[in-house]
């Protein structure tokens, strides 16, 4: 656990990232380069609850040109399926007495379908299940962007762009495949606006209207709809922005389960606002000191200032965050196991560093006897059935 006052220089640095802005990279498939604006900038800073904060930017850096595949789109007959799934269960407690160490690793976005084939095969070799908060433009055309009128943008405002059917069509495939295969999708709302004229200025009533527009754009896209967007349980807002209690008051209106945006520690989660807090996690980046969070960009600013070195230098930057995940696991066995909560983006940053070293560490880490790498959903099911750290049925197998 983090101490007050500590690393004061380290959250500093931290801080400094936010001026760089904060968006989720463009959309690949998108009709013409034009499509997706530039990321705005974003000078605010995420609330820690009662400790210091480690605020979290999250990137505005322009994403290589991703190479976009063309599936095979199956035939998709019948009603949309869940989105959230659960289909496995897990002992309160393990032979130890320790409840699961659950590994939760998501990514927002969630569009480039290259990278939902390599993360979907890496999840597969070690039977671990996965959340993808989806933007809703991902699933919708630009031919139609008017359709989507956020607060204080112009009608069909996206600084994540829009898609193409022949796109769209391929995502809704692969995420019917997702979610056959056990992963969940949550919600990363749409326009992805950060920043003064952000979604930090929302209200409830505004946050139901995005709310209701993802669902909008999920089921009335080109594609028949890929799942039920009621069913969606959870979210991550852009830039771990807005007005906790007016998002959450609408998430909670419309059903949901959790909110997985606020910043916070390595302990067990507790309930806020009605809805089960999913924090990104304060943590020492190794061998340094300095504190980050558990979210790709964070580390990615904390290492070299979001800025792509020169690729010799990618082993060394990629074994330091591999130690520091390395660390953070550690620091959940010493304190009785509560979950860890691992943050990501579509990426191929700084020459592959994060997503190579998010690999190696779910690949060493979720077939260890104590671990269960889990979606965020199943996480809640395990809390709803026993408890917080596993008290309300004690033992296990």
């Amino acid at each position: 656990m983090v101490r007050p006052g500590a690393n004061l220089l380290g959250a500093a640095l931290v801080l400094a990232a936010l001026l760089a802005g904060c968006a989720d990279v463009p959309l690949e498939g998108s009709p013409s380069p034009s499509t997706a604006t530039k990321p705005k900038p974003s000078p605010s800073t995420p609330a820690m609850p009662s400790k210091p904060t480690t605020p979290t930017p999250t990137p505005s850096p322009t994403a290589p040109a991703a190479t976009t595949p063309s599936p095979t789109v199956p035939t998709h007959t019948g009603q949309p399926g869940n989105a959230a799934p659960v289909t496995r269960t897990f002992p309160a407690g393990l032979k130890d007495g320790k409840p699961p160490l659950f590994v939760v690793v998501s990514f927002d976005g969630a569009g480039d379908l290259a990278l939902w084939s390599r993360w979907r095969a890496v999840a597969k070799q070690v039977d671990a299940r996965m959340t993808f908060f989806l933007s809703g433009p991902y699933l919708y055309p630009w031919s139609r962007r008017d359709d989507y009128k956020p607060p204080y943008q112009k009608p069909g405002s996206s600084d994540i762009g829009w898609s193409d059917t022949a796109s769209i069509q391929g995502r809704s495939a692969v995420l019917r495949q997702a979610i056959a295969e056990g992963h969940e999708i949550g919600t990363h709302a749409n326009g992805h606006f950060c920043g003064k004229n952000g979604v930090g200025r929302w209200t409830a009533a505004q946050w139901t209207a995005e709310l209701q527009s993802f669902d909008q754009m999920v089921r009335t896209g080109p594609s028949q709809a890929p799942f039920d967007p009621a069913t969606v349980q959870g979210m991550r807002t852009p830039c771990l922005e807005g007005d906790r209690s007016a998002y959450r008051q609408a998430m909670v209106q419309r059903g949901m389960l959790y909110d997985a945006t606020e910043p916070g520690y390595i302990a067990w989660p507790k309930k806020s606002d009605g809805l089960w807090d999913f924090p990104l996690q304060s943590v020492e980046l190794a061998g340094t000191g300095r504190n980050t969070l558990t979210m790709d960009y964070n580390l990615w600013f904390t290492q070299t200032g979001a800025r792509t070195v020169p690729v010799a230098q990618a082993p060394a930057l990629k074994a330091q965050v591999l130690a520091t995940y390395r660390q953070a696991l550690a620091r959940s066995r010493a304190n009785g196991n509560p979950p860890l909560f691992l943050g990501n983006h579509f990426n191929r940053w700084n020459n592959s560093v994060y997503s190579d070293a998010l690999t190696t560490f779910v690949e060493e880490t979720c077939t260890q006897p104590d671990v269960r790498c889990v979606s965020n959903i199943e996480l809640v099911s395990w809390l709803n059935t026993y408890g917080v750290n596993g008290q309300s049925r004690p033992g296990g197998q």
